[in-house]
């Protein structure tokens, strides 16, 4: 037990100082959102209407939570890349053969990218009050938890994916054919309500559709009022992932 938490410990340690030390991801991975956030809520903001009722801002105000939840998409994606490039590199052929258990491995992917989405979604949450969003402590904890669980589960896919794939171009195809839809048909984007039976299907079975309702319902009202209902079903998102993720491993 002893030597696979200090394996955790270790491998996690090791993804995130390779995260510091890569500037070009550090860079892409804040940047990115934050540029998505001002050039689209910028060319939208005259069109848009809330039919919602809870933004009055504007679109900058709608998009804000999107941008949070595709920093964390954008974590997900860059952090379980690196498995292809262990493989490449053979350092994960070093961890399959050594003690150390390969859920041991599973896991210190998932942490390391929960916690960096989680910590470049709060960089990118000090923009609020430029915005005219005040919120309260109790909120930004909820948030933070949120954005964390929801990484957790982005990262557990990306890396179910880039087990299965063995190159970094086939990653990033797999990776824009199923994470980006996740999160363009979640209500990031565009309002969900009222778009139809299909978009309702869609956002029903859409797990990055609950944590952007808890997101937006903490940044604009302050509560959510179906936090806990929408935190389980995150959290069944991620057991959901790591089950079949796990039994791979061991195949």
């Amino acid at each position: 037990m002893r030597r696979s938490i200090a394996a955790l410990q270790v491998l996690t340690y090791r993804d995130l100082l390779r995260f510091v030390r890569q500037r070009s991801r550090l860079i892409g991975a804040l940047i990115t959102p934050l540029l998505f956030w001002l050039l689209i809520g910028g060319g939208l903001g005259s069109a848009f209407r809330d039919p919602t009722g809870q933004v009055g801002g504007g679109y900058l105000h709608y998009f804000f939570p999107g941008m949070l939840a595709l920093s964390v998409l954008f974590t997900a994606i860059f952090s379980t890349i690196t498995v292809i490039e262990d493989r490449n590199e053979g350092f994960l052929q070093g961890v399959l053969v050594s003690p150390v258990s390969r859920i041991t491995f599973l896991w210190s992917k998932v942490l390391a990218g929960a916690i960096l989405g989680a910590m470049q979604a709060v960089l990118l949450l000090l923009a609020a009050p430029f915005i005219g969003i005040t919120l309260s402590f109790l909120s930004v904890v909820q948030i933070v938890l949120v954005l964390l669980i929801t990484a957790m589960g982005l990262t557990a896919l990306g890396f179910f994916l880039a087990w299965k794939i063995n190159s970094v171009s086939g990653y990033h195809s797999m990776m824009n054919l199923l994470l980006m839809p996740l999160w363009l048909l979640s209500g990031a984007v565009f309002p969900i309500e009222g778009r139809g039976s299909v978009f309702s299907v869609l956002a029903a079975i859409n797990p990055l559709s609950y944590a952007m309702k808890s997101l937006r319902a903490l940044i604009f009202e302050g509560y959510d009022p179906a936090f806990l209902l929408n935190t389980g079903l995150l959290l069944a998102f991620l057991v959901v992932i790591v089950l079949p993720t796990n039994k791979l491993l061991k195949s």
